[in-house]
């Protein structure tokens, strides 16, 4: 695929704010045919720029009330390939990470309650190799951004906000 040019990252930002958005649509806000923009799609899918299409949930609609960041530490980097090899099996988990720092893993967690978050906690312990969890629960989200800045201008432009639902 040729360079990504101002055309694929107008097509990659209405998706992203719309991936529902019809071909004919986009067509024409960038000014290119149906065909040639679907074929540019299609592209971005074949080398995996565009992973899949997806709804954002409102967690809390549908019961998930606790959101929570746990910090992992793993024994030894040896240990590492196995614990990445079955942390995905664990429900509620919606994020992994391998970081620097105190920790070799952070996590993001959406669940029910503090029970499931227990259980949740109490099945990461029981992977080998893992030392220690350290769990942050999130009081409140100002903003979750589910966009990727696709340009230089766009750092610098200020972001619509998706509405969060706070519990008070």
């Amino acid at each position: 695929m040729k360079e990504i040019d101002e055309i694929d990252l107008k097509i990659l930002g209405f998706l992203q704010q719309d991936g529902r958005m019809p071909v004919s649509e986009i067509g024409e806000k960038v000014e290119l045919s149906s065909p040639s923009v679907a074929d540019r799609i299609h592209k971005f899918e074949e080398k995996g720029i565009i992973q899949k299409y997806t709804a954002i949930l409102n967690a809390r609609e549908i019961g998930k009330d606790v959101t929570a960041f746990i910090g992992v530490s793993v024994s030894h980097p040896q240990g590492i390939p196995h614990f990445e090899s079955v942390i995905g099996r664990i429900g509620d988990i919606l994020e992994c990470h391998h970081v620097t720092g105190e920790h070799t893993f952070r996590l993001k967690i959406k669940t029910r309650n503090t029970q499931t978050l227990e259980e949740v906690i109490r099945q990461i312990r029981s992977i080998e190799g893992v030392t220690r969890t350290e769990t942050e629960v999130v009081l409140s989200t100002t903003f979750e951004h589910t966009e990727v800045l696709l340009n230089d201008v766009e750092q610098n432009k200020e972001r619509p906000l998706r509405s969060v639902v706070r519990a008070r």
